[in-house]
């Protein structure tokens, strides 16, 4: 056996008649026609970066996804046929197959690229439908077949379908948003191994088993079957490893199964180095580029193995996306300009001399067109400054353009003097095709390392700029922060969007500008010019804006800007605190779950009346009293009949405090008196009624020791009170900054003019760290206003109460139909709500008395599935 590729009539189809009636040529000829459309349109698509949403992403997936794997269906089921020696399929089936994977193609693009998850849902699940159908006609073909010599290639197919589906529900999850934070960048990289080592690479790695020797014109080496064994075991278990560990987020194992992997490519190339023989190949340029080809997959999974051992997922999925390009270009244009260089003289030819013509035709300046296309793929691979990359960009932009004159002059050649309607005109369209998908591949890998171009900065709207906001954007943690920006109307508002993130990320305007994409520390300016309706703004990348990555950009008529913190809701205006600001280093959010009650029927307590510098906003610190250290003070947590005995120590040397339990009934003569520092009293009291009771300083004036952090809650539990899946406690109060009891601070609060209004004593905390919860789980809030001034609203966006209770009296129970949409309390007043949450999202929560919530009265609940 000499290994050379031959015609299909003559490799195993046991009836050539009914195989020149089938039109098994045009089957192939319509398939190659629609390899040449999706390679078109993924020109288009990378010739519109800045203009199309997710452009790049677009441009990849339309050749690998659409060209690609049109291309391998087509052609495994070929080769498996003529491998195994087996019964061609109903070519009715196959086509239905085919039409199958294209529609299936078509859809998941269309729903990424208009941003319709379900859609996308759904065109995955018809894909991993097709290819299922695909994989068991190769299965059942290999048992009923006769087998050959290297029937063990055709699992090289099989595994490469399954690596597909496996890359398809995994690609679902993230194009679908369902790929939360914390597994997006494992699952993103397992996508990315399904994907190119398993469906493109496997198929190519297997048919080079009888692609080289051919191409070289030798016999094929006697352990070529026990050898092609060998390689499938390594690369499909190293592949199974691999993907499977990225999906549990544990780099290193998949490491392990990279390495697995990579030795399997390097036994293959070593048998492909000893089949070469001193004589001269049949074709000397498509052995260098295959060789080639075979060398940058080698490198590659090398590279891939050392990254993954060595770093977080996040940045680890960053350094493995900067191979793709040299991938592309170092291993899948090599392998294509090599077969088309071998089989193009074969296809076209109708004899030996004119195939020996042909082929001169394409291999001139071979030597030259194989370095030049090595350099710059080695330009871009390597950790060079910028100008290497873009010379090697270059180098094989180059490289690809001589390879399609010389490829385009054969055609011509071919096909001079014959009519549109002559014999000649399927291989001229199927050259045709090939010669798109070739130029294709040129501009994605050129496209590849632009991610950092200038933004595309528009004005946009119209009217009169009452003002000009300039705001920090930043991309971090699959979030955008601030999520939500409000300005009023005719602001000219500039985003300074920067990237925090180990992974890549942009921003695009709804009808507007667009950043490319950011690298982690690069930054960009989008200038919308004066804002005069709502925008959205989001992260184009597939799945993150359902994910969550969304910006809304609210107007509202007046004066000001006023911008929100992360989760929606606006922050202080004027000379409050900056809401869009971090917290301080190593800060933590107060936590608001509730703690469960003890058995015990007597409760003691010691609160020391001290004060701290503590952050109550974003980077703002401020001097607070405080009961215990905190404002506010500990949460109190018992049931009726329960007894608290609490002990007030006066830690605080510049002044008195005393102590009053809304909770109790008692004379407050003596156990509400004011302390001298240093002295302590016991307070004791017996909760006989349920509710949500607020306790404060004692000391007049009471305005300023409430405005400056003394007050808490205590929660008696109703009798019969059923189990929530989570309990929070948010006490909502006033804000007020400055020296505590200065002339300026204490006009503050009889203005009632705060700074900031809080839940839990600090600004916007839970909108940077929200409340967790599952979907269908019950959450019950307990709410306490503790003033001194104002009431609170309390609301959560997304969601109906069906429970409420306020100041010892259910207003709303679950059997009731109605439902409630606020818990409004008064100074001093408690209850609770409870909801359900219908689905995973982020669902804020607010103080619906919108000057509150947009200066600090809000939080976020993040509900996963």
């Amino acid at each position: 056996m000499t290994g050379r590729l031959e015609h299909p009539e003559a490799t195993g189809d046991r009836h050539p008649s009914r195989f020149r009636q089938s039109g098994l040529r045009t089957r192939h000829l319509r398939a190659h026609i629609a390899v040449a459309v999706w390679a078109g349109l993924a020109l288009t698509a990378a010739g519109a970066q800045q203009t199309l949403p997710v452009a790049r992403w677009l441009a990849v997936h339309l050749f690998l996804l659409g060209a690609a794997t049109t291309a391998i269906v087509v052609w495994s089921e070929h080769f498996a046929v003529a491998l195994l020696h087996a019964r061609r399929p109903d070519e009715r089936w196959s086509d239905a197959r085919l039409a199958a994977v294209n529609a299936a193609v078509a859809g998941v693009l269309a729903g990424v690229w208009a941003d319709r998850p379900a859609l996308t849902g759904a065109a995955c699940a018809l894909l991993v439908g097709a290819i299922a159908a695909h994989l068991v006609v190769l299965v059942r073909m290999g048992r009923r077949a006769l087998g050959g010599r290297l029937a063990s290639v055709a699992g090289f197919y099989r595994a490469a379908a399954a690596a597909l589906i496996a890359g398809t529900v995994l690609g679902g999850l993230l194009a679908t948003g369902r790929a939360g934070p914390g597994t997006y960048a494992g699952l993103r990289l397992a996508h990315l191994h399904a994907a190119l080592l398993g469906w493109i690479g496997l198929p190519v790695l297997g048919t080079l088993f009888m692609l080289w020797p051919t191409v070289l014109g030798v016999r094929m080496a006697e352990r070529t079957t026990r050898v092609a064994r060998r390689v499938l075991g390594l690369t499909c278990g190293g592949l199974v490893t691999a993907v499977g560990a990225l999906t549990l987020g544990r780099p290193r194992l998949a490491s392990a199964g990279v390495v697995a992997y990579a030795v399997g490519v390097a036994v293959a190339t070593a048998l492909f180095a000893r089949t070469v023989r001193g004589r001269s190949p049949v074709s000397a340029a498509a052995a260098g580029m295959l060789g080639a080809a075979t060398g940058w997959l080698c490198a590659g999974t090398a590279a891939d193995a050392a990254i993954l051992a060595a770093g977080p997922l996040a940045e680890a999925g960053e350094h493995v996306g900067s191979l793709v390009p040299a991938l592309l270009a170092g291993f899948v244009a090599q392998v294509l300009i090599g077969a088309l260089t071998y089989l193009l003289p074969i296809v076209l030819s109708g004899g030996p001399r004119e195939r020996a013509a042909l082929r001169a035709v394409l291999e001139r300046g071979w030597p030259t067109r194989l370095i030049t296309l090595n350099a710059g793929v080695g330009l871009m691979a390597l950790p060079l400054p910028e100008p290497a990359g873009t010379a090697g960009m270059l180098l094989i932009a180059a490289s690809a353009a001589a390879f399609l004159v010389l490829l385009v002059r054969v055609l011509a050649r071919r096909d001079g003097g014959v009519g549109a309607g002559g014999p000649s005109r399927r291989p001229v369209l199927l050259g045709a095709a090939a010669g798109t998908v070739l130029v294709t591949l040129a501009v994605l890998v050129a496209g590849s390392g632009g991610t950092d171009g200038p933004a595309v900065a528009a004005r946009q709207g119209g009217g009169a700029v009452t003002a000009t906001r300039t705001v920090d954007v930043v991309l971090a943690d699959m979030r955008i922060r601030p999520g939500r920006i409000e300005v009023t109307t005719g602001t000219a508002l500039r985003l300074r969007v920067t990237n925090q993130d180990a992974q890549r990320h942009d921003l695009k305007v709804d009808g507007g500008p667009a950043t490319p994409l950011l690298s982690r520390g690069r930054s960009r300016i989008l200038d919308l010019g004066p804002v005069t309706a709502n925008r959205t703004a989001w992260c184009t990348l597939p799945g993150h804006r359902a994910a969550g990555m969304t910006l809304d950009i609210v107007v509202h008529p007046g004066t000001g800007t006023v911008a929100a913190g992360h989760g929606g809701h606006p922050a202080a205006a004027g000379d409050g605190p900056d809401l869009t600001a971090d917290f301080s280093r190593g800060w933590r959010p107060r936590d608001a779950a509730l703690a469960s009650g003890t058995a015990a029927k007597v409760h003691k307590v010691e609160l020391h009346a001290v004060q701290r510098t503590v952050e109550v906003a974003p980077g703002v610190r401020q001097r607070m009293w405080t009961f215990g250290g905190t404002a506010p003070g500990p949460t109190l947590h018992g049931k009726v009949g329960d007894v608290f005995e609490v002990t007030l120590v006066d830690d605080d040397p510049a002044m008195g405090h005393g102590i009053d339990f809304h909770a109790g009934s008692l004379a407050p003569d003596g156990p509400m008196r004011t302390l001298r520092p240093g002295q302590r009293l016991v307070h004791r009291f017996r909760a006989d009624r349920a509710g949500a009771w607020l306790y404060h300083c004692s000391t007049a004036p009471m305005l300023q020791h409430l405005g400056n952090g003394m007050y808490g809650a205590v929660v008696i539990d109703p009798p019969g009170l059923a189990k929530a899946d989570h309990e929070y406690v948010l006490v909502g109060s006033q804000l007020y900054l400055g020296t505590p009891g200065s002339t300026a601070q204490v006009t503050k609060m009889r203005q009632d003019a705060p700074d900031a209004w809080v839940f839990n004593g600090v600004a916007a905390q839970y909108a940077k760290a929200p409340l967790k919860a599952k979907a269908g789980e019950r959450a019950r809030f307990w709410v306490v206003a503790a003033g001194p001034s104002d009431g609170i609203a309390f609301h959560v966006v997304g969601t109906v109460f069906d429970t409420v209770y306020k100041e010892g009296a259910y207003l709303l129970t679950p059997d009731r139909p109605g439902g409630a949409q606020v818990l409004d309390l008064a100074p001093a007043q408690g209850g609770f709500a409870e909801t359900t949450f219908p689905a995973a999202g982020h669902y804020p929560f607010v103080d619906h008395d919108m000057r509150h919530a947009g200066a600090g009265a809000m939080g976020m609940v993040e509900v996963s599935e």
